[in-house]
């Protein structure tokens, strides 16, 4: 994800992590089994048919949104959305193929797994993760609501969808999200948060919503029902969304949360109740990518000394850690793809010792492209496999 610049002080623009231990209000010391998450929210399906809606899917009987369908705004829209899909079938496959031959290990697949930096990108995650019982994202944009039809018909059915298809044109065609369409999106100007390009990119990848509801971080680190509109009277609110959701593919459900958190160090460090959820978390796999390299700066120490030591493998790009921190025997290192330079306006964050890596063990070749300079530079990955467990709590 990307960030900002304010002055002298560097604001994460998208933050991503999430939490699982929650039933409806309940506390729970370490992450629930499938079953359990499935039944954490109540059985709703207006987040399904909120989804396939976005999506350019048919409605199932009985959906508030059918009656949209025969209209052309719908059916433009449809039109559209396939024609932006079936370009990323081919990536998405070697993706899917890439887990198999080197991402099926237990402790990447047995784990939650956690996305910070992740705005609403969970199409990557959950294809290069597919079996993890949970997902754990966050960003600093807001979680949002439900889309809503009287909402949707005061703005104007085409102006919406309109809006929607530009919300993930960029995850589409270049693997991750743009500050700037952010910013023109996901507050107020198309939707009030990440909730509906999230709905979108589940039901477009065959994930059928079983469940949703809004949640907040207790002081304790547990999840929390909450009301829509809650909010906090502090600065970290840590607001949130579950979503259930279940393929074909997989016996049992599976769980996403989306909370926004800041994790920069000045804000990171009095949000007690977050790092108490990250705690109660671990240990998980995390994925770092497209960062705009907030794990290389010295205010976002707090959330990478977590990564670090809560990770039980990291699977991430140039933008994540930085390479002087994977030290053996800690960490069993591969390399994938070639690394040149960073992309653009972040090439003063260059890695020598990363570069002498690659050209001293050999890198295994990386089948699609991910992340900045998408399609223009080769792309990497560093997966790292923690050797010491028992130094992961």
């Amino acid at each position: 994800m990307m960030c900002r610049f304010f002055g002298s002080r560097l604001v994460v623009h998208s933050v991503a992590l999430c939490a699982l231990l929650v039933l409806a209000g309940c506390t729970q010391t370490g992450p629930p089994d499938r079953k359990a998450a499935s039944q954490s929210a109540p059985k709703d399906r207006s987040a399904d048919d909120a989804a396939r809606f976005l999506a350019g899917i048919p409605a199932r009987p009985g959906s508030p949104f059918s009656d949209f369908e025969p209209s052309t705004d719908w059916l433009e829209h449809r039109q559209r959305i396939q024609e932006l899909w079936k370009p990323v079938q081919g990536w998405l496959g070697r993706m899917r193929e890439f887990h198999g031959s080197e991402l099926h290990s237990a402790e990447i697949t047995q784990r939650p797994a956690f996305y910070p930096f992740s705005g609403p990108d969970v199409l990557i995650l959950t294809t290069l993760f597919p079996d993890n019982p949970t997902y754990i994202m966050v960003g600093l944009e807001p979680p949002g609501t439900l889309p809503d039809r009287r909402a949707i018909e005061r703005a104007g059915l085409q102006r919406y969808l309109e809006g929607i298809r530009d919300s993930v044109y960029s995850e589409l065609h270049r693997s991750f999200f743009i500050t700037r369409e952010m910013d023109r999106t996901f507050r107020g100007q198309v939707t009030d948060g990440l909730t509906a390009p999230i709905l979108l990119l589940l039901a477009l990848s065959d994930q059928r919503i079983l469940s949703f509801r809004y949640v907040r971080i207790g002081e304790d680190g547990s999840i929390l029902s909450r009301p829509a509109r809650w909010q906090a009277p502090g600065k970290n609110a840590n607001r949130g969304v579950e979503i259930v959701f279940q393929s074909e593919s997989h016996a049992a459900p599976q769980t996403l949360y989306y909370f926004s958190v800041n994790l920069q160090d000045n804000r990171l460090r009095t949000n007690t109740s977050f790092l108490k959820l990250l705690e109660r978390l671990g240990p998980f796999s995390t994925f770092l990518k497209a960062t705009s390299y907030m794990p290389h700066h010295r205010d976002f120490a707090l959330i990478r000394g977590e990564i670090l030591s809560r990770s039980t493998a990291i699977l991430q790009d140039d933008s994540g850690v930085p390479f002087r921190y994977f030290q053996s025997p800690t960490w069993r290192i591969q390399l994938f793809g070639s690394y040149e330079q960073p992309y653009g306006s972040f090439r003063y964050l260059e890695q020598p010792d990363l570069r002498a890596a690659y050209a001293a063990r050999g890198a295994k070749p990386l089948p699609f492209r991910i992340g900045y300079g998408f399609g223009k530079i080769p792309s990497n990955l560093l997966l790292a496999i923690r050797n010491d467990r028992s130094t992961a709590p």
